[in-house]
C-alpha cells in the first residue's frame, strides 16, 4: 500500500472515531449532568530518507471533555441538586470516588443520600452524607449545607479536580480525578433544581454532517486511487 492510501487510511479511521464521539454526544442530549465531548486531531510526520518525501498521518488519541455550565432546569425535588459554577459533587463507586455533574439524590434506606444507581453521596471529607428521617423539613444551603427543621446536620461536598486535564472519563456523567480533588471555592448549589446535559444539539448535528461529508470525500479519493493503481497495473501486465 502507497503512502496516499496510508495518510487517507489514518484520517479515515480518526473521522470514525469522532463520528462515534459525535452521535453519542447527540444520544445524551437530555441526560442530566451529561459532559460533551470532542475528538482533537494531530499531525504524525515521519522522515523516510534524503531521497524520499515525508509521510504524513493524522491521529486522534486525544479526547477532550467540555466542562461548560449546562442549563439549570427547576423540578422542586428536596434532593434534587445543581451546581451553578465550578465544582462537582462526590460521591462513592464501586471502583472507588468519582466526580459528577448529575445531582439527582435520594435518601436510601438507611438515610444515606444516594445517586439514582445507589451510590452513596460525599462531603468533601470523603465521608457519606447522612439524612435523618423523619423531620420535618430538609434545606441545603449553596455551601451544601444540609439542614433538618433549621438545624445543620451536615455537608454535600463541592470539590475540583486538583488537576482539570487529569479527569479520566468513565462515562459521560462520572469522572475519576486521578490526580485527587481539593474543595470548591466558586461553586453553588441550588436545591429543587437539576444540570441538564451541555450537549448543543444543533452544533453537534452539523458537526456530524462535516464529518460524514468528510469521511465520503476520503472514501471517494481511495476509491479513485484503487482504480489508479489497478489501471497501472494492467498496462503493466499487457
Amino acid at each position: 500500500m502507497d503512502n496516499a492510501n496510508y495518510t487517507a487510511l489514518t484520517r479515515q479511521s480518526g473521522l470514525l472515531s469522532e463520528m462515534r464521539i459525535v452521535a453519542n454526544n447527540i444520544a445524551n442530549a437530555n441526560t442530566t449532568g451529561f459532559r460533551t465531548e470532542g475528538l482533537m486531531f494531530a499531525e504524525h510526520i515521519a522522515a523516510l530518507g534524503p531521497d524520499h518525501d515525508s509521510l504524513s498521518m493524522a491521529t486522534s488519541t486525544v479526547r477532550d471533555t467540555s466542562l461548560a455550565q449546562g442549563a439549570i432546569s427547576s423540578t422542586g425535588g428536596t434532593f434534587d441538586l445543581a451546581i451553578e459554577g465550578d465544582g462537582f459533587f462526590l460521591v462513592q463507586t464501586p471502583n472507588g470516588e468519582r466526580l459528577t455533574r448529575a445531582g439527582s439524590f435520594t435518601p436510601n434506606g438507611d438515610g444515606d443520600l444516594v445517586t439514582m444507581e445507589g451510590y452513596p453521596v460525599l462531603d468533601s471529607g470523603g465521608a457519606p452524607v447522612f439524612v435523618p428521617q423523619g423531620v420535618g423539613s430538609i434545606g441545603i444551603a449553596p455551601d451544601g449545607t444540609l439542614s433538618a427543621d433549621g438545624q445543620p446536620v451536615g455537608q454535600i461536598g463541592i470539590v475540583v479536580p486538583s488537576d482539570p486535564n487529569g479527569l479520566i472519563r468513565e462515562d459521560g456523567v462520572r469522572f475519576e480525578a486521578q490526580g485527587g480533588y481539593e474543595p470548591a471555592i466558586d461553586g453553588r448549589m441550588l436545591q429543587g433544581f437539576l444540570e441538564e446535559s451541555n450537549v448543543n444539539p444543533i452544533l453537534q448535528v452539523s458537526r456530524m454532517i462535516e464529518v460524514q461529508r468528510a469521511y465520503e470525500l476520503g472514501q471517494s479519493f481511495m476509491d479513485k486511487e484503487d482504480e489508479r493503481i489497478r489501471g497501472v497495473i494492467q498496462a503493466l501486465g499487457r
